[in-house]
């Protein structure tokens, strides 16, 4: 139900004693004044923080402790489908660690950071070369904003035509992520789903049934959701086009077609590509992230504030008003410049041969995992065609057998020393599991997964109950997440009084 009260380290709020010290700040650089001064009476505290008085090894030993209960690409293999966790070559790292870029400040004069301002710029060339497009903005902090600011684009084009008030309906598929739905949305569409065809895309037939004057736009990534390829993407973007709508690719499985195919010729006219996915940077831990967007030609005039452009007297780059038209200024600054230079360096590392490799990799890999479970028999595949990055299949027969869910045999697959798969997605697949093994993996670690997942299958026929009560090994074994989930508690108690409480009560 919980951690073993032996095996759980304790927080920093219940170690330490009065006067340890791990470090103490240099002497003041500038004038010193009186608190009173800076901050107003009714904004400053009226008794200290109680925090923690700490040693240096205490800290250390924390965090230390910490991070090795901790998962990551750098600990072990991490398969999860639609997320490209990848690993994130060192240089990529050490290039961002240059102190003539780490050390930068957005409010530093353009003609100082004119390196960081080239790198940026090459990116954005870059990254339309990849993706078939015409200009681009680094802009976006995550994949959803780049979303969200790509639905923004698309209002203003419908808006400028004045068909904004007609064009309120976003489709998407029934395989799509969950973040597509969301972010057409919050943008102020009305989401219309088209069904997913017996080969697991997109059914033509009921999309042209539903495209027309009210459709501003279809949301697709291609591969799809499902891992496989649209084999009629070129006439689901001859309907949306005929309709008046434009085509919106969500860049999350580009994986799986770098310097093999660009969005650009498929038809699509929007893309947003997570740089901090597949271009290395993983995305665990919450981010930072960079979902930058590619268009087309007649989206140019939308884009957000500022621009970069060339100075033509100087040769020196600089941020510009890109006018009238555009959606306007969607973050702060230019975008988490840290994940952009190490996209720049693996691009550049790789160059066009060895991106197309990466997607070969990532395609072969996938299949051959996805070989070896279909011959063995123990799992469910409902698209069992050629799969691209990744790939689907289902714990339905085992839910029959014993009762036992996909939730279940990922969290036993973690007592044979792998992160599981991502489960219960997509939701047109009962008891789904979705692998993304990426191109970084070893023939060795792929073989040993599908024979733990073997294995799990195994015991699920064999020892149900070892299986249902999973994990057996871990620090924390099987939680309450309905509890969990009910029940937030989101700051610390003193053990001594250890009573539970909901989210916004009073202590």
């Amino acid at each position: 139900m919980a951690a073993d009260p032996a095996s759980s380290p304790p927080l920093l709020c219940e170690r330490g004693a009065p006067g340890r010290r791990a470090y103490r700040l240099p002497p003041l650089d500038v004038p010193q004044r009186p608190v009173d001064q800076l901050i107003p009476a009714q904004a400053r505290r009226r008794m200290p923080l109680r925090l923690p008085e700490l040693s240096e090894l205490e800290v250390v030993r924390h965090y230390t402790t910490l991070a090795h209960r901790n998962w990551a690409v750098d600990v072990g293999f991490y398969p999860l489908g639609s997320c490209t966790m990848k690993y994130n070559p060192r240089v990529n790292e050490l290039v961002a660690s240059w102190p003539g870029f780490s050390r930068l400040h957005p409010y530093q004069r353009e003609e100082s950071v004119q390196g960081a301002l080239e790198i940026m710029d090459r990116l954005e060339r870059y990254l339309c070369e990849i993706a078939g497009m015409e200009a681009a903005t680094l802009t976006p902090a995550a994949g959803a904003h780049g979303e969200f600011l790509g639905l923004l684009l698309i209002r203003a084009y419908h808006r400028e035509r004045g068909e904004e008030a007609c064009r309120r309906e976003v489709i998407v598929p029934d395989s799509a992520h969950g973040t597509n739905p969301a972010s057409a949305a919050m943008a102020g569409y009305r989401v219309v789903v088209v069904p997913s065809n017996p080969r697991g895309g997109v059914d033509l037939a009921a999309l042209k049934r539903m495209v027309g004057p009210a459709t501003a736009a279809l949301m697709l990534t291609n591969p799809n959701t499902l891992g496989l390829f649209e084999e009629e993407i070129l006439d689901i973007a001859e309907t949306v086009h005929q309709a008046g709508g434009l085509l919106y690719y969500d860049g999350a499985n580009m994986n799986a077609i770098l310097g093999i195919a660009r969005p650009g010729d498929m038809g699509f006219d929007v893309v947003h590509l997570n740089l901090h996915k597949t271009f290395a940077t993983p995305h665990g831990g919450g981010g930072p992230g960079a979902g930058a967007i590619a268009v087309k030609q007649a989206l140019i005039p939308y884009l957000p504030a500022p621009r970069l452009a060339r100075d033509p007297a100087t040769g020196r780059l600089r941020f510009v008003d890109p006018g009238p038209r555009s959606v306007g200024r969607v973050k702060e600054f230019h975008g988490h410049f840290g994940v952009l230079l190490r996209a720049y360096a693996y691009i550049r590392m790789l160059g066009a041969e060895g991106l197309r490799e990466v997607a070969e990799t990532a395609v072969l890999n996938a299949n051959y995992c996805q070989a070896l479970l279909k011959k063995a028999g123990e799992y469910e595949f409902p698209y069992p065609r050629f799969c691209k990055h990744e790939f689907v299949f289902s714990a339905r027969r085992q839910k029959q057998a014993s009762g036992l869910h996909a939730i279940d045999l990922a969290k036993r697959l973690l007592d044979y020393g792998f992160h599981p798969p991502t489960v219960a997605f997509p939701l047109i697949v009962e008891e789904a599991l979705m692998c993304e093994p990426a191109e970084t993996e070893t023939k060795e670690t792929l073989d040993a997964f599908v024979r733990s997942l073997l294995d799990v299958a195994r015991e699920a026929r064999e020892e149900p109950e070892t299986v249902r009560e999973a994990p057996h090994t871990l620090p924390v074994s099987r939680l309450d997440e309905v509890r969990a989930n009910r029940h937030l508690v989101l700051r610390w108690q003193n053990p001594g009084k250890r009573e539970d409480r909901r989210l916004g009560e009073a202590p």
